[in-house]
């Protein structure tokens, strides 16, 4: 049975920093590249990262690039977002998902706000 499971959401203030993680099971989590989305109050799905299936290769939406960082741990299958320099429109649902085999976590939420 495929899970993901985000975790490290919360209240943060505009300029602060949160680490997200994925813990994933049920699948290869090392063979798979991995994607975290966002989804903010009232709007569609937001691609904002993927990292390849070894780590060696990132890739982020122009949006987020440069504050945010993607990175995973296949030992520990665990995928993880570093957000520095939040800001109020970064608040979302917060999810990692495998685009290949259709999976995606419940998500986590991350607010910004003062």
């Amino acid at each position: 049975q495929v899970q993901l499971v985000e975790s490290g959401g919360g209240l943060v203030q505009p300029g602060g920093s949160l680490r997200l993680s994925c813990a994933a099971s049920g699948f290869a989590f090392s063979n798979y590249w991995m994607y975290w989305v966002r989804q903010a109050p009232g709007k569609g799905l937001e691609w904002i990262s993927t990292i390849n299936n070894d780590g060696e290769s990132t890739y982020y939406d122009d949006a987020v690039k440069g504050r945010f960082t993607i990175s995973r741990d296949n030992a520990k299958n665990t995928l993880f977002l570093q957000m520095t320099s939040l800001k109020s429109e970064d608040t979302a649902v917060y999810y990692c998902a495998n685009i290949v085999r259709g999976d995606l976590g419940k998500g986590t939420l991350v607010t910004v706000s003062s």
